[in-house]
């Protein structure tokens, strides 16, 4: 009997505004993002779980948020609260298997130190990056058979970032050419894959490729180096931030990363190059389209593409993530193509990167873990939007190398409610300041709205199981 499930290819970027990539956003040249938007269904209201590595890939895999996986914080960070993922913990790269799937994975990992995705029912073809997985060799052999060595490379136009004990090297321009890059390396595995997937049996597959990039530094080959002129980017309106009403941890993370001497003309050019490096990103997805079209798979694979978590970039004066729950950081593309069935173009359902997990298993019938926070994104994709989906999202963050503390978000139609249990709590009127420069946690004409999204975020600590739900609401009054 033939199998008619569909195959899954799964996209995933590191550090992706979703600002870049929606429909009429800002100037970047996303075409085959745009391509996947035309022929499928865009999530306006799609946002990470957590706005860091680990915790968040963590929840892609469980379907859990970070507090019921236990990986709260970077796994290959010196003060990891945990460095794998606990064990008999249900993953949907598991489940899927169970249910008859070939499991593909390239690239990134970041979800513990010693066990890759081979523990978790993928085969892993290569890409990652030593600083974060030390997984494979295969990209310095591949360099080398360009006769590309890794000694060879120069990085010209580089800024770096001076936290007082190091300098980091935060953008530039290689030497490389783009062929030799690893955001390349990383298209050429996933094409070979799909290459193989066309010439094998009838089972169905499902396939990971985990871009490093956007992610800083943002370090890009000619010609996307100089594709984006600094002069013609103006100030994001966040920039405008004073941090007067903020918690004490928005300005302090601002000199602890090493950009507050940066000036806009620094970060303009720091913008264009991570511009730059989008559009690079996305040339490979399309390489990946193109190989789907050519082996005839398009028409019988299901395409999804998310980020982990976005990027400051400057917004808010601000570097790479961390504690504040801004919407660049927290808000991210989500976009999905499925051929098999009816789908609406574009969804402003709020939904969840975690979300994705039970989507998946619902591709592939399998059955769905009792224990998760998500739920299958399939009747959204169908318009038919259950009437119990949330008119709210929920997001946690408890810490990174900066130190370790809780905070709770939730996010409606409107308004932002940012619970931070040692410093001053954070409300924003989106409609009224989409850039959320006015903190108007105390102000007394919100003192209804604090209330009533105060209730909201404690019923969501109750429907998640948070382990602050007895404590953090009786903070609230």
């Amino acid at each position: 009997m033939t199998d008619t499930r569909p195959n899954v290819l799964f996209l995933l970027t590191d550090q992706e505004r979703a600002d870049l990539v929606e429909p009429g956003g800002l100037p970047v040249e996303t075409p085959n993002v745009d391509r996947l938007r035309e022929s499928g269904t865009w999530f306006d209201r799609a946002y990470t779980p957590t706005s860091i590595c680990t915790s968040a890939r963590a929840s892609l895999l469980t379907g859990l948020y970070p507090h019921g996986h236990g990986m709260l914080n970077n796994s290959h960070e010196a003060d990891a609260v945990r460095t794998e993922l606990p064990a008999g913990l249900p993953t949907f790269g598991e489940l899927l298997a169970d249910a008859g799937y070939e499991n593909g994975y390239v690239g990134k990992w970041h979800v513990g130190q010693t066990k890759g995705p081979e523990a978790f029912g993928f085969e892993y073809f290569g890409g990652s990056d030593d600083h974060h997985d030390e997984l494979d060799e295969r990209y310095r052999r591949y360099r080398e058979s360009l006769d590309a060595d890794v000694g060879s490379e120069t990085i010209e136009d580089a800024v770096y970032a001076d936290d007082g004990d190091e300098e980091m090297l935060v953008s530039g321009t290689t030497s490389l050419p783009p062929e030799a890059t690893r955001t390349y390396f990383l298209a050429e595995l996933t094409v070979d894959a799909i290459e193989r997937r066309a010439e094998g049996g009838d089972a169905p597959f499902f396939h990971r490729t985990d871009f490093l990039g956007p992610h800083h530094p943002y370090v890009v080959p000619e010609p996307y180096a100089s594709m984006y002129d600094p002069a013609d980017i103006d100030p994001w309106p966040s920039y405008a931030e004073t941090f007067e009403g903020k918690p004490r941890a928005h300005e302090n993370y601002h000199r602890y990363r090493g950009v507050d001497d940066f000036d806009w003309e620094t970060w303009a050019e720091l913008v264009a190059k991570y511009f730059g490096f989008v559009t690079f990103v996305d040339e490979q997805m399309g390489r990946i389209l193109d190989a789907l079209e050519r082996t005839g798979l398009d028409e019988e694979t299901v395409v999804v593409h998310a980020a982990d978590h976005g990027d400051f970039t400057g917004s808010h004066r601000q570097f790479n993530k961390g504690p504040l729950m801004y919407e660049q950081t927290y808000r991210i593309p989500l976009v999905v193509r499925d051929p098999t069935r009816e789908t609406v173009s574009e969804s402003a359902a709020f939904v969840r990167l975690h979300d994705l997990m039970p989507t998946f298993l619902d591709w592939a019938d399998a059955e769905v873990p009792d224990r998760t926070h998500a739920r299958s994104l399939l009747p959204v994709l169908a318009g038919d939007e259950p009437a119990d989906w949330p008119d709210s999202v929920y997001a946690q963050y408890h810490g990174d190398e900066f130190g370790l503390y809780s905070q709770r978000m939730v996010r409606t139609e409107r308004y932002k409610y940012v619970y931070n249990g040692p410093d001053r709590d954070e409300l924003y009127d989106l409609r009224e300041d989409p850039h959320e420069l006015r903190n108007l946690a105390e102000h007394p004409h919100y003192a209804e709205t604090r209330r009533e999204l105060q209730a909201t975020m404690a019923d969501w600590m109750d429907e998640v199981d948070d382990s602050l739900r007895g404590w953090a609401p009786k903070t609230f009054e």
